[in-house]
């Protein structure tokens, strides 16, 4: 009998211990946001469904802008171990490889009409992953990394008075992101000037800019952008497809279980679903505040535009290409898919935009 209970207790300890070593791993991951943006929020979610996932074994742990180092650092802190993760705009690291652009807002639909959904069927299905797990390597870090939130179609941006044309558009000292995306603004003439999301309100107070752009109405209109400016145009190429990841240091990634490993993945794919879902409805309560209580005024955005920005667009995806062989090797494989998708997709949406406009047209 004493022999028995021995056991018994003896069991019991040695699964406390080892539920106690489960429960050790933390993912720290330091966004480039404050804990109370959108994405924070989101990120946050997907740590629950990690923790879930894993019975507790794995969880997330998520650290502010600033908490370990700057935003631009994030990449270079998560490859030396500084930080077990980040959590940026994938384009972000352009400057490290060109080809993230391709990854994180591909200029205008990556010039071969992909919006955000027919994206992520190329991400999903199309051999855009398996590029995206190359991106790093041939980027030089030691990172694992997971696409987890797709943030656009992006607005084109705040006015002080309506635009008619692009001849218009070019009298504006304008906001707009850097990189790629924004000289292809400046191919085209615009005053394309680059700054941080917190910087732009006051540079529009103060009128060192006259227009801006962030991203959709709902982190715009946290950063205020109302106050100034009332003419909101939402139809925009410049970043159609946007997209935030989270990186895993390549050691502390190896360390996982594959039951792990498997959550990250899991939570990572329906992270794509649940953010883009969310999204929708918080834009769509934020763009009817906008317009009831605000003043802001919608309007279309010129035709010129799409010709000018689509041309300078494919002529700085071009020029990438032909100077980097992984690039146009990425650029390629979205090109070989949108000829097939796209037709098939751009038709459908077509008709999607028609139901949808035929509803809010009678809403005003």
């Amino acid at each position: 009998m004493f022999k028995l209970k021995h056991v018994a207790v003896s069991a019991a300890a040695l699964a406390l211990s080892v539920s106690a070593a489960m429960a050790e791993k933390v993912l720290r991951i330091q966004s480039v946001l404050p804990n109370t943006a959108d994405e924070v929020f989101m990120l946050n979610e997907f740590g629950k469904d990690v923790a879930a996932l894993t019975n507790g074994s794995l969880t997330i742990e998520v650290l502010p802008a600033g908490a370990v180092v700057g935003p631009r650092d994030i990449m270079d802190a998560v490859d030396a171990g500084l930080v077990e993760g980040g959590f940026a705009w994938t384009h972000y690291w352009g400057g490290k490889h060109v080809a993230a652009n391709l990854f994180g807002a591909p200029v205008a639909g990556a010039g071969v009409g992909l919006d955000n959904i027919a994206f992520l069927s190329w991400f999903q299905y199309g051999g855009g992953r398996e590029l995206y797990d190359r991106l790093w390597d041939e980027m030089g870090v030691n990172v694992k990394a997971f696409m987890l939130q797709p943030v656009g179609p992006e607005a084109l941006g705040w006015f002080p008075k309506p635009i008619e044309s692009m001849d218009d558009f070019r009298q504006m000292r304008f906001r707009a992101p850097p990189g790629m995306v924004g000289a292809a603004y400046a191919d085209i003439g615009v005053p394309a000037v680059a700054m941080g999301g917190g910087d732009i309100l006051p540079a529009l107070e103060k009128g060192t800019i006259d227009a801006a752009e962030w991203c959709c109405p709902k982190p715009d209109s946290v950063f205020g952008f109302q106050k100034v400016l009332k003419h909101y145009y939402l139809q925009g190429l410049h970043q159609v497809v946007v997209n935030a990841d989270m990186y895993v240091n390549g050691d502390f990634y190896d360390s996982l279980t594959d039951l792990e490993k498997k959550a990250l993945e899991v939570a990572a794919n329906a992270s794509l679903s649940k953010s883009m879902s969310y999204r929708i409805y918080e834009n769509g309560k934020a763009l009817k505040d906008l317009t009831d209580n605000h003043g802001v005024i919608l309007e279309d955005t010129p035709a010129d535009y799409f010709t000018e920005y689509m041309a300078a667009a494919k002529n700085a995806l071009q020029a990438a290409a032909d100077e980097n062989e992984f690039f146009a090797e990425v650029w390629q494989s979205q090109k070989d898919f949108a000829d097939i998708a796209v037709p098939f997709w751009a038709g459908a949406q077509a008709s999607n935009a028609s139901l949808g406009k035929a509803h809010a047209d009678t809403l005003k």
